[in-house]
């Protein structure tokens, strides 16, 4: 999507008409979670997904169940105050995984025992809220008992378990439900395989990036991929709370054509790739104080060069996750055409930041980062 199809230029998209074994394309049904809240249903599978589900375990047909969600629950709150459990390393909540009985970040690998009682304010009145891979596994065995399952994440894969094992033990032993992150997404062909259960498709247009959209919609038709790929004919069913938004109501149609069109019309008028470019200037550092100074300096030094207002630079700010193993982390963001002038700008306050010797203190400049976290 970054690259921009111009007239002019000499690029060239090319297109798979036909999936493999000349297979049709599965049937995709968008389901809204809202309406199932609405009916009374508070699990994580909609009663077209049970009943679907319960059809092809009867078929004897396997599943997918797609959740790019690790863990148990994504966080534990205390109901009487609000506080939730955080990293003491990273400002970010802990996981909890029922399996090791441990509360667990996911970007340091900080481990505690779980809470009953919290920390703030002394409440027994402690949720763990939100949902992964781990509780819809417990949750699909309370749902259809007898049925057999297995787990594909980033907990499960250990040197003795690998993609591998997994992968073939699903296949060869027919097992009902293949439950997973985005590991299960890409490249897998299973024969047996005619529904793929998509969990909760928000996840991925709840993050701060300008292409969530865009890796929605990837997401969504990769998964969808899994079904249906020989002779036995697919379904996708879609969980939703935003039905409407283009890039689910895209994937159900399986139109990319249709997709990048209204995407790309969006990203000329907000000013994002292909447009323009994305510079992140982060700022990292053990002392707080450090970070705020050489963040307002380069920030001034910035607006001072300007080059005649071709850059929209971005007052310094805390980093959405502002604190990765006990770093403070801020950053500056400018949208420009990336060129020589500004890397001889980007150049030059770069050096004033190293004679300023701020100790233990870096600046990272990324250019269109993949990731804005």
């Amino acid at each position: 999507m970054d690259i921009h199809r111009k007239p002019n230029q000499n690029i060239e998209l090319l297109k798979l008409s036909k999936r493999a074994n000349n297979a049709n394309l599965p049937e995709v049904e968008i389901v809204d979670l809202r309406q199932e809240l609405v009916m009374g249903n508070r699990t994580m599978i909609s009663i077209k997904l049970f009943n679907a589900i319960q059809e092809n375990m009867k078929n004897n047909q396997q599943t997918i169940l797609f959740l790019n969600r690790r863990g148990f629950s994504t966080f534990v709150m205390c109901r009487e105050c609000g506080h939730t459990l955080k990293c003491k390393n990273c400002n970010i909540s802990l996981t909890y995984h029922s399996k090791e009985n441990v509360l667990k970040c996911h970007y340091c690998g900080y481990k505690i025992k779980p809470v009953t009682v919290c920390p703030k304010c002394g409440s027994k009145k402690i949720k763990y809220l939100g949902t992964g891979t781990q509780k819809l596994e417990t949750e699909i065995q309370k749902m259809f008992p007898g049925v057999s399952t297995i787990r594909m994440d980033v907990d499960t894969i250990k040197k003795d378990n690998t993609h591998e094992d997994i992968l073939n033990k699903f296949k060869e032993e027919n097992i009902n439900i293949l439950i997973g992150t985005q590991m299960v997404v890409k490249g897998h062909h299973f024969p047996n395989v005619t529904l793929v259960g998509v969990i909760i498709a928000d996840s991925s247009l709840n993050i701060e990036d300008y292409r969530a959209t865009e890796r929605t919609f990837q997401l969504l038709t990769q998964v969808a991929g899994r079904a249906g790929r020989e002779n036995l004919p697919g379904k996708v069913i879609i969980q939703t709370y935003n039905p409407e938004n283009y890039s689910i109501i895209f994937s159900q149609e399986q139109d990319y054509d249709k997709f990048y069109k209204t995407e790309i019309n969006l990203r000329e008028q907000l000013k994002y790739p292909p447009f323009c470019d994305i510079i992140s200037i982060n700022i990292v550092s053990d002392i707080e104080k450090n970070v705020e100074e050489l963040s307002a300096f380069i920030y001034k030094e910035l607006v001072n060069i300007n080059l005649k207002g071709k850059m929209l630079i971005f007052k310094p700010m805390p980093s959405p996750i502002d604190r990765i193993k006990n770093k403070i982390r801020w950053r500056i963001i400018i949208k420009c055409k990336f060129d020589n002038n500004i890397i001889d700008v980007l150049n030059s306050i770069l050096k004033k930041c190293y004679s300023l010797n701020y100790k233990d203190t870096g600046v990272v400049v990324d250019v269109n980062p993949n990731s804005f976290v």
